[in-house]
């Protein structure tokens, strides 16, 4: 055998190789583990961030959600540290109405008031 026969028949075998990993990549993707992805997403996201507020130029707070409790944090700085902690988390309803967004906010104008005349005594 020549070495240029040895290179095809490895060349061959890698393109085997390669071609079965693809159809059984393709075969899992449209047949198999669908079921796990598809349970992913009817499953409701547990963990949420609610809110932050940058404190300065390195502190930020994070308002997170997990299940139905909210937990303050600081983090950046020298440490992170958990501020509050076990808050009973508003349903969207409840937070959207204390809340209301600030496109429906209404400010109410005013007449305005005479300048003063300093020329009278």
């Amino acid at each position: 055998m020549d070495f240029g026969t040895i290179i095809l028949g490895v060349a061959i075998v890698l393109f085997g190789v390669a071609l079965m990993a693809l159809m059984v990549w393709a075969f899992r993707a449209f047949f198999g583990k669908a079921s796990a992805g598809a349970q992913r997403k009817a499953r409701e996201k547990r963990l949420a961030i609610v809110e932050t507020f940058a404190v300065d130029s390195k502190r930020t707070l994070y308002l997170f959600r997990r299940d139905d409790v909210e937990h303050l944090v600081m983090i950046g700085g020298p440490v992170d540290v958990v501020v509050e902690q076990g808050i009973k988390a508003r349903s969207q309803a409840q937070a959207h109405h204390l809340n209301p967004p600030h496109d429906d906010l209404i400010i109410a104008k005013t007449e305005a008031r005479p300048a003063p005349d300093y020329g009278k005594t």
